[in-house]
This record gives C-alpha cells, structure tokens and sequence, in this order.
C-alpha cells in the first residue's frame, strides 16, 4: 500500500457524498479521523450492496488501512467520495477512496480487505468481473503491515461500550480512531496539519475484552498498540506527512 493506485480510467468507480455535521468534527471544526473512518466504511458498503457482492452472502473483514489527509478538512461541511477496487489476492481485495471538500480538503486512504463467506470463514474470491477492470493487474497482501510497539510502552485503560459494537458482534472498526483521536489531544503530530494514519486490525476486539492502549509518542509520531492483557489486537500509526 505504499503507492496509492490513481483514480482508474476504465472500470468501476463507485461515487458518494456526505455532510459533515456537528458529531464529525472537533472543538475547533476540523474533520475527526473516526468521521472519516465511518465515511471511508459506509460508502463502501454502499458500493458493494449495488453490486451484490455486500452482506449476507458476502462479509468483508478489514485487514489493513492507511489515510493520508494532504489537506485537513478545516473548514469543509461536504465531503465527496469515490472509492474502486485497488488490487485483488485469493481471498482478499484492495479498496480505494479519494475523498475531496468543498473548501478544499483532500484525503486519499487505500486499504486491504479479508473475503469471509456467509459462515464467516475466509472464502475464495471467484468471479469479481464487476471491480476486476479497476483493479487490473495488481496484487495485495493481507500481511499486517506495522510492527508491534515494544512491551513496556505507556498504558492507558480504554474502557469499552455497548454502543461500539456493531451488527457482526464485534467492535466497529471507527471506534479504533476513536481511541487515536483522545490521543492525539496530548501527544504525537497536529491533527491539524497533513499526516498519515495507519491501523492493522489483527484479531476482533468484543465488548467484554479489557482493552488498554499501548503508546509512544514522539512530536511527530504516535505509535498505538490495542492490547488484552494476552494479546496484541490491532496496532496504529500516526506520523506528520511532509508533502
């Protein structure tokens, strides 16, 4: 995922629009990574419902996402969307989004997502004609794509709710920016400023797990590590972007 795949000229593009209102933004107006992340999630969804390829049938499990915000949305209130398919594996595809704001905001994100079939098991990816022309040639990994942060990092408890779960039973993927945005309020880069996210979603995280949130942090960097007390469940970055 390190080059982003530009808008493709042939293929599926799918399009969506959304307002940013109040619950989107921050004490200061600027666009929250969580919005961003529920955007990201629910026109993809919207695309793979027109094409058949959405729930109960076919269920999409995120392994892997990057956002680069090269324009932080400051000012925006409306936020368009286009989203393709990037690439494709076995059981696994790569999606695509280029969101823009009417004041002239600009975020692009690629992200990489695990096939489960209806019994929620991972499921051969066979005859995906509609996306295949946008994702041409390209391959993508499932392999998680940043390391864990050492053991004796900074702890932090991070109490879970009822309404973080989703429909699938597990913690809805926004919720994870979230936990990045509270931290960002005392350390790691300016939110305000271009930057780079990440977060590898490595094993689903329920409502009864004791969550704590590992973290380093530097002026320009904060390194985050979801953790039970026996397992590390995703793990996020946030860097200052230098365009």
């Amino acid at each position: 995922m390190e080059t982003l795949v530009p808008i493709p000229d042939h293929g599926r593009v799918f399009a969506g629009g959304r307002r940013i209102r109040l619950a989107d933004i921050d004490a200061r107006g600027r666009l929250r990574l969580d919005a961003v992340a529920r955007f990201l999630q629910d026109v993809a969804i919207d695309d793979v419902e027109e094409t058949g390829w959405g729930a109960p049938e076919h269920l999409w499990f995120l392994r892997s996402v990057r956002v680069d915000v090269l324009v932080p949305f400051l000012q925006d209130r409306q936020a368009g969307l286009l989203t393709w398919c990037s690439g494709l594996a076995t059981v696994a595809a790569g999606r695509r989004w280029s969101v823009t704001g009417e004041c002239g905001g600009r975020i692009e994100a690629d992200s990489v997502w695990i096939h489960l079939g209806p019994d929620g098991r991972p499921a051969r990816i066979d005859g995906l004609g509609v996306y295949a022309e946008a994702a041409g040639a390209r391959r993508v990994s499932a392999r998680p794509q940043l390391p864990v942060p050492p053991a004796d990092d900074l702890r932090l408890p991070w109490p879970l709710r009822a309404t973080d779960v989703d429909l699938h039973g597990h913690i809805n993927n926004a919720v994870y920016w979230q936990a990045l945005e509270h931290l960002l309020l005392t350390a790691g880069p300016d939110p305000r400023r271009p930057l780079r996210a990440r977060v590898d979603y490595r094993e689903p995280v329920d409502l009864d797990d004791l969550l704590e949130l590992g973290t380093t942090a530097t002026p320009n960097r904060l390194d985050v590590s979801f953790r039970t007390p026996t397992r590390v469940k995703a793990v996020a970055s946030v860097e200052e972007l230098t365009l």
